[in-house]
Formats: C-alpha cells, sequence, structure tokens
C-alpha cells in the first residue's frame, strides 16, 4: 500500500512541479509570475467579469491572494474593474485588451502543453485519466473536511 501513496504523491509532486516551471515561464514573458496564469486563464472564460469572491472560488485561492494578484494586475493595466458596479468588493473584474492577448497567449501555450504531455493517451485512456483525477480531488477534499478515518 506504501507503494501506491509513494508512487501517487511523486507523481502529483512532478506534476504540479513542472507546470507550476512551465506557467512561470510563459508568464515571465509577459513580466508577471507563474500563479497569475490560472487568473488570466480563469477570467477570460467570464468576458462579463467575476468578482474577488468568484475568482477566488474558482482558482481555489484565497481572496488575500486574489486581492493582492487583482492589485498588481489593475496597476499594470491587465485587469480592471467594471463601471457599473456600485459596491467595490462585488465588482466584476474584467481583463483590459491588453489582459485578453495575454490571456489568449497562456490559453494557447497551456493546449499546446496539455496536448503534448497527453499526445501517447487513447481518447478512452484520457477520459478514464481525468475522471479518476476528479475523483480522487473529490475524495481528497472530503477527507481533507472530515479527517482520515482509521480502520
Amino acid at each position: 500500500m506504501l507503494d501506491r501513496f509513494e508512487k501517487f504523491s511523486l507523481a502529483i509532486s512532478e506534476i504540479w512541479r513542472y507546470w507550476h516551471k512551465l506557467a512561470t515561464s510563459v508568464m515571465k514573458e509577459h513580466g508577471l509570475k507563474g500563479p497569475n496564469a490560472v487568473y488570466f486563464t480563469t477570467l477570460y472564460r467570464f468576458p462579463n467579469g467575476l468578482t474577488a469572491a468568484e475568482l477566488s472560488s474558482l482558482c481555489s485561492r484565497d481572496k488575500a491572494d486574489v486581492s493582492r494578484t487583482i492589485s498588481v494586475l489593475e496597476t499594470k493595466g491587465l485587469v480592471k474593474k467594471a463601471p457599473s458596479a456600485k459596491n467595490l468588493y462585488k465588482t466584476p473584474i474584467i481583463l483590459t485588451e491588453e489582459g485578453i492577448k495575454i490571456a489568449e497567449d497562456i490559453n494557447q501555450k497551456a493546449m499546446a502543453a496539455v496536448n503534448f504531455c497527453g499526445k501517447d493517451l487513447s481518447e478512452e485512456d484520457r477520459e478514464i485519466f481525468y475522471s479518476s483525477l476528479e475523483t480522487i480531488s473529490t475524495n481528497l477534499q472530503n477527507l481533507s473536511e472530515k479527517g482520515i478515518i482509521e480502520r
């Protein structure tokens, strides 16, 4: 059983490490940090914008990180707050034209990376893989909330 745990932990750790390294490389081209990539790809999917709370939830980041990052991106002219909102905390955040260009570049490079990494998988294997990842993620979330129940 320990062997399975070690394989799982190492594989997840390596995937995360290499993905972070690639994201950092792409974001460096734009003078930004690797972890910012997820904000661009998420905001790009929602052209009408997202509130900080929605962005926090969708990106699995804490509100403080979202706030800091949005402040930096706003200063660089890559995001802006929608002008129609009255409550600043509930104001949708949207990408500027420059932000959209960066998001498109990130999306293009992310798709190329995903396609390259999965090139040896059949469509059936790919479906099983993503379904398995979703199941493991959901189960880990439940386990972390409820605690480990020893048998």
